[in-house]
């Protein structure tokens, strides 16, 4: 056929599992050829489908689709200030569901695209969380029970708020330390309580870095000795820390042989990374909050880390996802993407097409999505003895039932669906 162009350009907001998903639908010049991509920023959306719907349509309608490399460079600068979660998934949404018409009409999937399998299926790993090492441990054997080699772990930091357990205590909860010996007495007022009425995204509450460092080392400990060093473990501290106690604690857990520590340090102490190499071997996986190649070059050029953690749809899609893992083949650093819940199933499809194809894959995260996002996405990428298998089909192999997501829509949520704020003890913020 004769290059089609981009006829329209639309953006689907829906909720089918009480997580907000953006998928962007480029529509071609020939009927009934279209693809998808994700554009999810939970946190921020309704910006994400205006940069969509108010700047890039009018931008791209007419353009041949066949050039996705220009269309993204030309739409990166069109804002003239560049990067940034809101317009880098905006982008994301666009080159994805470009790449997925390119598939279609070479009737192809992505990773043959690029260069074919370098693997049948991408290994993946899938999240334990507790209040207590037994509860861990049991999650734990379940999932190693269904095929699963590769977990992560994370438990409840008793009487403190806690990142990767939902059921964790929350809010004025998180004050109740007493204990000079387990922790600091919290004086801070500003906290919050929770209405279970209303949707809270992320409830904050009083973090403290040492007793999570402690619960987290002995559960650590408590999963050596109850399964060995056989299994894979996965943490993440989620950039809580301060970064000298974060140095403290990579050399802590060698012993425990963790697959990788996941965000160390925040991205504005990437220096701090520089000490922990010179000091220990825990393999570092790092990348969810990089925008810009500016912050994701030196970690890969300067070896770093060890694994690349971008969200796909954070750094603008497939067509700069791709010169990442390139540029990490060379230094060994392997891939690892970002794949939550708040990974579409789109974003998982696309970054399958990835793990698929690229030799330096690391390792995948999981999502277990629930049967109705399922029905809304026909084509989700299958879960099967601890790997996620591609569908065979054309472009990323999945699609979106727009009638079927019509019917979950958005839920109204606390603060927009805002993070609510950790504190220390004392009441200064703590990055999330």
């Amino acid at each position: 056929m004769a290059n089609p162009t981009i006829r329209d350009i639309r953006v689907i907001l829906t909720e089918p599992d009480n997580i907000r998903l953006v998928i962007v639908k480029v529509e071609t010049s020939e009927p009934g050829l279209h693809g998808v991509g994700c554009a999810t920023f939970t946190q921020r959306p309704s910006t994400v489908a205006a940069a969509v719907d108010d700047y890039l349509r009018p931008f791209l309608i007419g353009r041949d689709v066949a050039d996705v490399e220009d269309i993204w460079q030309s739409s990166y600068v069109s804002s003239y200030w560049r990067n940034g979660p809101v317009l880098n998934n905006a982008l994301s949404g666009v080159d994805q569901a470009l790449w997925d018409i390119k598939g279609k009409m070479a009737n192809m999937p992505v990773y043959d695209l690029l260069g074919g399998k370098a693997r049948e299926a991408a290994p993946v790993y899938v999240h334990t969380s507790g209040e207590t090492h037994e509860e861990v441990g049991d999650k734990m054997q379940a999932f190693m029970e269904k095929g699963h080699h590769h977990i992560r772990v994370q438990m409840s930091t008793p009487g403190y708020a806690t990142y990767g357990n939902k059921g964790a205590t929350a809010g004025t909860g998180t004050a109740a330390n007493r204990d000079v010996s387990q922790g600091p007495i919290a004086v801070t007022s500003w906290l919050r309580d929770y209405d279970d009425g209303r949707l809270h995204a992320h409830p904050g509450g009083v973090f403290e870095p040492k007793p999570y460092m402690r619960s987290a080392i002995g559960l650590f400990e408590y999963i050596r000795d109850r399964f060995g060093y056989g299994v894979e473990i996965l943490h993440d501290v989620h950039e809580r820390l301060p970064p000298i106690l974060g140095v403290w604690f990579a050399k802590e857990v060698e012993k425990y042989q963790l697959f990788f520590l996941e965000d160390l340090f925040s991205p504005e102490d990437n220096d701090y990374f520089r000490m922990v190499r010179e000091q220990c071997a825990t393999p570092i996986a790092m990348g969810e909050l990089y925008n810009s190649p500016h912050e994701i070059i030196p970690m890969i050029k300067d070896r770093l880390i060890d694994f690349l953690r971008m969200h796909m749809s954070q750094i603008g899609g497939i067509t700069p996802a791709k010169k990442f893992a390139a540029m990490g083949e060379l230094f060994s650093v392997r891939t690892a993407w970002h794949g939550p819940g708040d990974t579409s199933p789109v974003g998982h499809a696309a970054n399958l097409a990835l793990d698929i194809n690229n030799y330096n894959f690391g390792i995948q995260e999981a999502a277990l999505f629930g049967e109705r996002t399922k029905d809304v996405f026909p084509g989700c990428p299958e879960l099967r003895d601890g790997m996620m298998w591609p569908n065979g089909r054309p472009g990323l192999g999945i699609d979106v039932d727009e009638a079927l997501a019509a019917k979950f829509p958005f839920k109204e949520r606390a603060f927009g669906g805002a993070w609510d704020t950790v504190r220390r003890a004392d009441g200064s913020m703590v990055k999330p």
